[in-house]
């Protein structure tokens, strides 16, 4: 037999190799028989071996979630010891439910959980429609991460954005609830962003939990536990990476069980009127635009050709971080006589909204707010419909829709 680790044939019928020491194979916990060490499963009886593979249960309990499965590996085999960790920057998000407690006392366990169950995965949903990753549940909350195992630069802005969409979509649920003559749902969040130290702990056969260690966590969960009710709380050091992108409301210094100083604590109130990093920088002050004289001839010559009747369209391709962002920023003012210009970007996260861009330029057309309800969006479609030709108002039903 050969052995897996070193490659040296073994011709003499024992059971560990005689170069390196690794077993040279692996025995079946359920029926005994002898497998290959690299094998995943027994060959005789299909029981999965341990240590070699993560069960399928397991790989599938982040159904939604693009962090990737975490492998359990034959050095993860005993409880005690864990995989070398691994310092990262991340958002940490803490929630619970407001009174579920005492919801819990009052009920039934059964009636308890057909009421928590739906608010939990509501909260989940969230966590994954940004590319967060779950860690656990809490019993009627979830401690999530937003930055690892999957990596994104804008990460504090995903968790906000997910703990927003969370509580609106527990309002709706609650809204449901009392509707069916229940009681309202509330939740609390909070949120930090800092460095831990991430990494994989086997609890069992064939379990790991993907951990963080760190204040950063500790402070998350601290926010959570000072939120008002139904509200969401972040530490300043968010707030720094977030803020233009959403609105905040400072709440003062606080004392947090566990710090020694107090801790500046603000509220999202919701989202801001910024989108992009060009947009942050514009409001901090832009450098003086030099050169790229070409370019923006292309562009102007596109835009002749276009108010000729000409359709266009132009694609500028390079690196990031070039400036591709800046040169439409300043061909948009001088493209702007007699013409009507309406701008949208792609951000990161937009994926997860089907034609994001589209519905962006759609409510840059109608001048839509988020604040508009309902009623009052079909009635800026009407009105913006109104002043155009007969024939540009027979999508009127399609478009009162998207309002």
């Amino acid at each position: 037999m050969r052995c897996s680790k070193c490659g040296t044939e073994s011709t003499t019928g024992r059971k560990f190799c005689a170069e390196c020491g690794s077993p040279l194979s692996s025995r079946c916990p359920k029926c005994g028989a002898e497998n290959s060490p690299s094998s995943t499963f027994c060959e005789d009886c299909g029981t999965s071996l341990s240590g070699n593979a993560t069960p399928a249960a397991a790989r599938s309990s982040q159904t939604g979630s693009t962090a990737p499965n975490i492998r359990v590996t034959r050095k993860q085999l005993d409880g005690s010891t864990a995989a070398d960790g691994e310092r990262k920057t991340v958002t940490a998000l803490f929630t619970d439910i407001k009174g579920s407690t005492e919801l819990e006392q009052d009920l039934d366990p059964e009636d308890a959980r057909a009421i928590i169950d739906p608010a939990l995965k509501l909260m989940i949903d969230a966590v994954h429609g940004y590319d967060g990753y779950v860690v656990q549940s809490t019993g009627d909350g979830i401690f999530a991460l937003f930055g690892a195992p999957v990596a994104h630069e804008d990460h504090p802005q995903r968790a906000l954005y997910a703990a927003l969409r969370m509580k609106e979509e527990l309002q709706r649920y609650s809204a449901k609830l009392v509707a069916e003559g229940g009681n309202p749902l509330q939740c609390r969040v909070g949120i930090n962003t800092g460095e831990v130290v991430v990494r994989s702990i086997t609890t069992g056969v064939g379990h790991t939990e993907y951990t963080p260690i760190g204040h950063t966590t500790n402070l998350a969960s601290r926010m959570q536990a000072v939120a008002p009710t139904g509200s969401i709380a972040v530490a300043e050091s968010t707030r720094k990476l977030c803020e233009g992108y959403f609105t905040l409301k400072p709440l003062g210094p606080t004392r947090v069980k566990g710090v020694s100083e107090p801790v500046d604590v603000f509220e999202v109130t919701g989202i801001g009127p910024l989108k992009t990093r060009l947009e942050v920088a514009q409001r901090r002050g832009l450098t003086k635009f030099v050169g790229r004289e070409r370019e923006l001839g292309d562009l102007m010559r596109a835009l002749e050709l276009a108010k000729s009747g000409q359709g266009q369209i132009v694609a500028a391709v390079a690196e990031p971080g070039v400036g591709k962002s800046r040169l439409f920023y300043e061909f948009r003012p001088r493209s702007q006589s007699g013409c009507s210009v309406l701008a949208a970007s792609s951000i990161s996260h937009g994926k997860t909204s089907a034609y994001q861009p589209v519905i962006e330029l759609l409510n840059s057309y109608f001048e839509i707010s988020p604040e508009d309800d309902p009623s009052r969006r079909k009635q800026k479609i009407v009105d913006k419909l109104l002043g155009l030709d007969r024939a540009r108002i027979l999508g009127v039903e399609v478009l009162l829709e998207f309002g």
